[in-house]
């Protein structure tokens, strides 16, 4: 199942999910782009999102408005929803109106992996390369791998300093695979200091030395944060 959640009171963008692409409210576009992988429901706390979901034709769940997290979120919505323990869930950002659906797919196949070995990961995510100049924008962030593929570390700073700049610079995709066990153990884990710091909910799952599984995609998207970003966006696609 792919959950979005889709909170209206941004405090860089309120009201985002609604904004218009090409004739669609943000959240239902990014719903459309991804309703082919898995069924879709959409997580959030506002009616207006509830009648426009209702509108075009998606399940949605009213959740609480004190969430910390989108995947806090999502995880109320699983409950529920009655997601069973072993069923793959996963959230994709509500800003994220052109990502591909080979992107999710890869995520999903990633966590069927580490369930059908027995490798003990907390989530599955992606990242892209990226260009330098890209990573010096701390609305898109970074994230570096150790050689076999976990995350060891995501900031909205660039990482890692490059004294010569010859490294490439990776770009995280907010979009995380749980399965519904491992997504109700992490909403059990109390929010981190790191995670309050960056407001990156993913350092929660590494400050409590839990694994990151990373998988390398190709990708054109960006997630949509300010009103800038989605005037780029519409230019771009």
């Amino acid at each position: 199942m792919i959950i979005i959640p889709a909170r209206v009171a941004s405090s860089r963008f309120p009201g985002k999910v609604l904004a218009d692409i090409q004739g669609l409210p943000m959240v239902i576009a990014t719903a459309k782009r991804v309703e082919e992988v898995d069924e879709v429901a959409i997580a959030t706390d506002a009616k207006e999102v509830m009648d426009v979901a209702q509108q075009y034709g998606f399940r949605a769940v009213m959740t609480s408005d004190v969430h910390k997290s989108g995947t806090d979120r999502i995880n109320e919505a699983a409950k529920i929803l009655g997601v069973a323990q072993d069923e793959i869930v996963v959230n994709v950002q509500a800003d994220e109106p052109f990502i591909e659906p080979e992107v999710v797919e890869g995520v999903y196949r990633r966590v069927r992996r580490s369930t059908e070995s027995g490798e003990e990961i907390m989530m599955a995510s992606c990242y892209k390369r990226i260009d330098p100049s890209f990573a010096d924008d701390p609305n898109h962030v970074k994230v570096i791998m150790d050689e076999a593929g976990y995350a060891i570390y995501f900031s909205r700073s660039k990482i890692p300093y490059d004294r010569e700049e010859h490294h490439d610079y990776y770009g995280h995709l907010g979009i995380y695979g749980f399965t519904g066990r491992s997504l109700e153990k992490f909403c059990t884990l109390g929010v981190s200091p790191l995670e309050d710091i960056e407001k990156l909910e993913q350092l929660r799952a590494l400050y409590y030395g839990k694994k990151i599984a990373m998988v390398e995609v190709e990708s054109r998207s960006f997630g949509i944060d300010t009103k800038e970003d989605l005037e780029k966006a519409i230019k771009i696609f």
